[in-house]
């Protein structure tokens, strides 16, 4: 079971020392930490994590920030050759066989996320509008070349495409939207983009 679908008691147990199951991993705590059995670690987001496990990552960021002027929660970046880096947090579940309040409120979103996986909806939201704003960019990269684009040319494309097109901006395997070129082009004689004539 997930930690959020147990009860604060039965996760603090079951995440304590749970870095010692992790395979093929040296974890630098060992040589730190007197009492390194109590912590557990929580990984968040990492090199290909989609938006919303970026958007959920930064939740738990806020969340768990002001722990970390504590010394309950520490800050952890892996990387590997092979597969690039994970990010996430060390937190000391058990100080003198209590529960800490950095785990306590760690649990509480993890209840959430077992009940709903979005954390903060708006900043989702706008998660997908940035990265379809980017992937517009990028969509378009030989129609340029094809017209007179002005410099806001994708906040304008994307409004008249969410408008005419919603299918061409939705988020697509949580990347955000990302429209073909057919889509673009009929976004830019809409608007009223002139055409560069071939010599």
């Amino acid at each position: 079971m997930e930690i959020g679908e147990l009860t604060l008691e039965n996760a603090a147990r079951s995440s304590a020392g749970n870095w010692q199951k992790f395979e093929s991993f040296w974890w630098n705590g060992v040589r730190e930490l007197d009492d390194a059995e109590n912590w557990a670690i929580i990984y968040t987001h990492h090199r290909d994590s989609t938006l919303l496990d970026q958007s959920n990552a930064s939740v738990i960021d806020k969340t768990l920030e002001p722990f970390l002027n504590g010394d309950d929660v520490l800050a952890e970046h892996h990387s590997h050759w092979a597969v690039g880096w994970i990010d996430g947090y060390s937190i000391r579940v058990f100080r003198d066989g209590e529960i800490t309040s950095a785990f306590r409120k760690y649990h509480e979103l993890a209840v959430r996320l077992a009940d709903y996986p979005v954390l903060d909806e708006e900043d989702y939201s706008e998660r997908e509008t940035e990265a379809t704003l980017e992937n517009l960019t990028d969509a378009a990269w030989r129609l340029r070349s094809d017209y007179e684009l002005p410099d806001d040319w994708e906040t304008k494309v994307y409004a008249w495409l969410s408008d005419h097109d919603p299918s061409a901006v939705e988020n697509t395997d949580d990347q955000g939207g990302y429209p073909s070129e057919e889509q673009l082009r009929m976004a830019f004689d809409a608007l009223g983009y002139r055409e560069i004539a071939v010599a």
